[in-house]
């Protein structure tokens, strides 16, 4: 693809909807920029969607994944004043939640504008003023007024899937995606492209990938797709959380516009060091802008993929995203093409030699 059709595709996946559990218009999108002629897709029942080359043997198999699922909302209640109790898709601060538009999905599909809602400050007593943030005491306002309107009229049932109403922008002269979703979809975006620059047919390794369901909810969706596929090595694209606008610069490991960040460490994995440090040091040798990190905190689908068969080595490339876990998030054009560029390297250079030391 091109780079109007790169821009495209980031923006277009960036407004997809796809919360945890219901990625049907995030697939859909990214269907698009599948090249069939070369590849075999298939989605399962989790709403993974498996893609395969036509014809799959080579030296090395090499798996790439990619979560589709966003950050979002389900609709827990409906109250009788018409408003919309809710519970969290995925890891929400509280204080992340509140004043912000929303789409509701009606049983008709359709995504209706809403509003999170909290007691106006002219009605909260001084001690409420103070309060922390609490998501079971916010609502979301679709306009309604009654129980039965937001049943019959808006045709809204408990259950339906809420997702932060957000539009993409591309600031093509900065090299800048502003937009929601961008945890994974900008991974999602790197991983098609990655996809795109390689031919299958003539590869002498074989490249699989699965672009997984249900990650912000406990890493699901990888775990009954690992089932259908097979891997020697894999690589997880990840956006990851940018830590260079409120972290001391001796500290900051995922500075947004400096590549990649590879994190040896996080509270679900501890990365296979051999391989970490093989695609460290291509990465150096290519001369591919790269950061490593070590987290105390988060996860990511790379811990399911290592704990699977005979423990697959896994490498995480996590393009920094300032703001994930919240309705908007920033990232640079740069670090997808640098993840790109790292990631085909290492399916162009990686040997059956190399997977037998790891």
């Amino acid at each position: 693809m091109n780079s109007e059709q790169r821009l495209t595709m980031i923006q277009r996946l960036s407004d997809a909807y796809g919360v945890s559990g219901f990625e049907d218009q995030a697939i859909a999108e990214a269907r698009r920029w599948i090249d069939s002629e070369r590849y075999v897709i298939a989605e399962d029942h989790m709403r993974n969607l498996i893609i395969k080359p036509k014809a799959f043997g080579g030296e090395v198999k090499v798996l790439l994944d990619a979560h589709s699922d966003e950050l979002g909302f389900m609709v827990q209640a409906i109250k009788p004043n018409g408003t919309l109790t809710f519970l969290p898709l995925g890891g929400w601060a509280a204080n992340n939640v509140s004043a912000h538009k929303v789409k509701v999905r009606n049983r008709r599909g359709e995504y209706i504008s809403g509003i999170v809602a909290a007691k106006p400050v002219h009605f909260m007593t001084e001690r409420e003023r103070h309060a922390a943030s609490d998501i079971s005491t916010m609502v979301i306002d679709v306009g309604s007024r009654s129980f039965e309107e937001t049943r019959d009229i808006f045709q809204i049932d408990i259950g339906a899937p809420v997702v932060p109403d957000v539009a993409c922008e591309i600031q093509h002269e900065r090299g800048l995606v502003v937009g929601k979703a961008l945890d994974c979809r900008i991974g999602v975006a790197a991983m098609l492209e990655t996809l795109d620059q390689i031919d299958p047919a003539g590869h002498r390794n074989a490249v699989c990938a699965c672009l997984s369901s249900q990650e912000e909810v406990g890493d699901r969706g990888i775990q009954t797709a690992l089932h259908q596929l097979e891997a020697d090595v894999a690589i997880v694209f990840e956006g990851c959380p940018a830590d260079d606008t409120f972290t001391e610069d001796w500290l900051c490991q995922t500075a947004m516009g400096k590549g990649p960040m590879l994190r040896h460490m996080d509270r679900s994995i501890i990365a296979n060091p051999r391989w970490m440090r093989q695609v460290l040091d291509l990465a150096h040798q290519r001369q591919i802008p790269v950061q490593e990190s070590v987290r105390s905190g988060g996860g990511n689908n790379g811990a399911m993929i290592q704990l699977s068969q005979r423990g697959i080595p896994t490498v995480v490339l996590g393009i920094p995203v300032r703001y994930i876990h919240s309705h908007h998030g920033i990232a640079s054009l740069a670090d997808v093409e640098a993840a790109v560029a790292l990631a085909k390297a290492v399916i162009d250079t990686v040997t059956a030699a190399d997977v037998a030391g790891l």
